[in-house]
């Protein structure tokens, strides 16, 4: 690699491994929750970067604004402190993947990237896929996403 070219950020692997420690049910030894740890904590990062680096080039966007909102919300979890006992410190981490996710969620939007809310894969231009409009759902939202008409059954996962 030259000095010129850039690491594309790898959204997607970032979104497996945070969504990952959070859906497992089982406490993680203590090596292995540090390894997660110094892992989303180097996501985190990067992410950040990118996202500030796509911001300074649109300061008055809303969308930024509130992408913005996460990254700082996001340091504040970077700057949380190691956790007393295992549980402690694994509810930390727990904290940190879901700081993780919402900067992906923010990363995709900014970069008009399409996300399966059911699969957490990238929506291509030629999947075939449907909107996702949760029945009751509270928020009201305009454009609450997409799904890949394959994942039409699993709906979105818990966090």
């Amino acid at each position: 690699m030259t000095a010129g070219e850039k690491v594309a950020v790898d959204v997607g692997s970032i979104r497996a491994a945070a969504a990952g420690y959070l859906s497992d049910d089982i406490l993680p030894r203590y090596e292995i929750i540090k390894c997660h740890s110094a892992e989303f904590s180097r996501s985190a990062w990067a992410l950040i970067k990118e996202i500030e680096g796509i911001a300074s080039g649109r300061p008055d966007e809303t969308v930024v604004n509130v992408a913005l909102a996460a990254v700082e919300g996001a340091r504040s979890r970077l700057l949380e402190i190691e956790r007393a006992g295992l549980l402690g410190e694994h509810e930390r981490v727990q904290r940190l993947a879901r700081s993780v996710l919402a900067l992906c969620d923010h990363f995709e939007t900014l970069t008009g990237t399409v996300m399966c809310l059911a699969c957490d894969q990238k929506i291509e231009d030629t999947d075939e896929c449907l909107p996702y409009a949760p029945v009751g759902s509270s928020t009201g939202a305009i454009n609450p996403g997409r799904i890949h008409a394959g994942c039409e059954s699993r709906g979105r996962p818990d966090r």
